[in-house]
């Protein structure tokens, strides 16, 4: 017994000891408050809403700007000078938009900055994409793929037509079919297996569907319309003419996206994870709009930026590379000194602390083998912090700095947020890229924060109720902090 005892001692000594130096990594709904988790499943249902509201860019800009102007943002123009506490904001071009609250420090001091992206991988339709195929009498849609997909993912499941047509007169018409109960949905048809193993089964699976074949069906009836080759064609054009006023050319003038016609599901039989299509980054999105108009009168001014063409490289005047940032700085810098200099611009970036938010690849159950597991997010343990990117040695990454990374990570463990440090994947199994690298041109301190997704760039992609809501409190605590980096 007295051995015994002194065993039972010795484990405790040692259990002390791990408790004290060993990693902490904890699955968030272990015990669990249940005021917390009404207030988790409580605030996912919101973002399943904003979800369901935003499938594109323009959509997503709308549902923002409609938000934060119920919550008192208004446009930076139509205020006269900088105090404390104005929320203002800026949008650039309908595809991209910055919100600031404003400090009570003076702007060069720096910002806290949230970036995030607006836009998802999806089909785009061609310049010139209606033809009929006269063998299979059915009308359909060229596309061009946008982002990094898997093609074969997108073939037989419904399908919706969003976007804009500028028509030859100059206006301006918003379409949106597939989301409505009773109206018609798109589909890529893929080939029966009866059919498919003496050509298509023995391609590669990255090429399982190519590029070209991504063409949604729209159409089978033909026009009874005397000496017409294409008269199923010509039905669909007189039914784009009859209900939207369109010709053929005007596709030419138009943005028209195809997307998943899904909803934001609910997952698992205790509801603990969301399906949906977008979230990439739209859980990133939804969570800094929320957090900025928590904001009363901040220290240092707050700006949430949200841009465009991320998944294809930050290309274009709505993106991050653009003058955007700059430019919105600058016009915060003019309420209080109209003939600010370039140095105060400078200054304020170079002192201004960035999150580049979004998200990380959490382990997929069935292929938890392209994970190192001992650096790999986990969906439940919290938000992502991703202190590089980029793939192949790192290269086209932002590797955040150690002083920062403990800033932050003080920063989480003062307000008890739940998070995790993770990276994308093992070291020659891929990686990915996000807007950090380009924040980090302004010198400013920037680490990529999010939650982590399984089945990422997918029409359905998973996450978990409780990393979403540690987003939101990690953003909270980030916007409200105070951090003075080294010269």
């Amino acid at each position: 017994m007295v051995k015994a005892k002194a065993k039972s001692k010795k484990r405790k000594g040692r259990s002390k000891l791990e408790e004290k130096l060993k990693l902490k990594r904890k699955n968030g709904w272990d015990k669990l408050s249940s005021s917390k988790e009404k207030r988790i499943f409580k605030f996912c249902e919101e973002y399943k809403e904003f979800l369901n509201t935003a499938k594109t860019e323009r959509e997503t800009i709308d549902a923002i700007i409609k938000y934060v102007e119920s919550e008192g943002f208004q446009p930076l123009e139509s205020i006269k000078s900088a105090k404390p506490g104005s929320r203002v904001y800026i949008i650039n071009r309908k595809k991209s938009v910055g919100l600031a609250v404003l400090g009570t420090e003076p702007i060069e001091n720096g910002l806290n900055l949230i970036a995030s992206h607006i836009d998802a991988p999806r089909l785009d339709l061609k310049q010139n994409p209606l033809y009929e195929s006269s063998e299979s009498h059915t009308a359909l849609l060229r596309t061009h793929y946008y982002g990094g997909i898997k093609k074969y993912q997108w073939v037989n499941i419904p399908l919706a037509l969003h976007g804009i047509v500028v028509l030859e007169n100059g206006s301006e018409l918003t379409i949106k079919i597939g989301e409505g109960d009773n109206e018609p949905v798109f589909i890529i048809p893929d080939l029966l297996p009866h059919l498919y193993r003496q050509k298509q089964a023995k391609r590669r699976l990255g090429e399982g569907i190519k590029g070209e074949e991504l063409n949604i069906i729209v159409g089978s009836r033909p026009m009874e319309e005397k000496g017409v080759k294409s008269k199923i064609k010509l039905w669909v054009l007189n039914y784009l003419h009859k209900k939207y006023g369109m010709v053929e050319e005007d596709f030419v003038s138009a943005e028209l996206e195809v997307v998943p016609a899904t909803k934001a599901y609910d997952i698992g039989f205790d509801r603990s994870m969301i399906a949906s299509y977008g979230q990439d980054d739209r859980v990133c999105v939804f969570t800094s709009i929320k957090s900025v108009t928590e904001l009363k009168k901040p220290k240092r001014t707050a700006l949430i930026l949200l841009f465009d063409k991320e998944e294809i490289g930050s290309e274009g005047p709505s993106s991050v590379k653009s003058r955007f940032l700059e430019n919105m700085i600058g016009d915060l810098l003019a309420l209080n000194d109209p003939d600010y200099r370039d140095s105060a611009l400078r200054k304020t970036l170079q002192n201004s602390l960035a999150l580049s938010s979004d998200v990380n690849g959490a382990i997929n159950p069935i292929f938890a083998d392209v994970h190192e597991k001992q650096n790999a997010a986990r969906l439940g343990f919290g938000i992502v912090l991703t202190k590089f990117t980029g793939s192949g040695g790192k290269f086209s990454a932002n590797d955040a700095s150690a002083e920062f990374m403990g800033y932050i990570r003080r920063l989480l463990n003062k307000n008890k947020v739940l998070w995790q440090a993770a990276e994308l994947g093992k070291v020659d199994e891929g990686g990915g890229g996000t807007v950090a690298k380009f924040l980090a041109e302004h010198n400013m301190e920037v680490l990529d924060c999010g939650p982590g997704i399984v089945s990422m760039h997918s029409p359905l992609e998973i996450s978990s109720k409780i990393d979403i809501y540690s987003c939101f409190e990690a953003y909270n605590a980030f916007l409200s902090g105070q951090w003075n980096r080294s010269p």
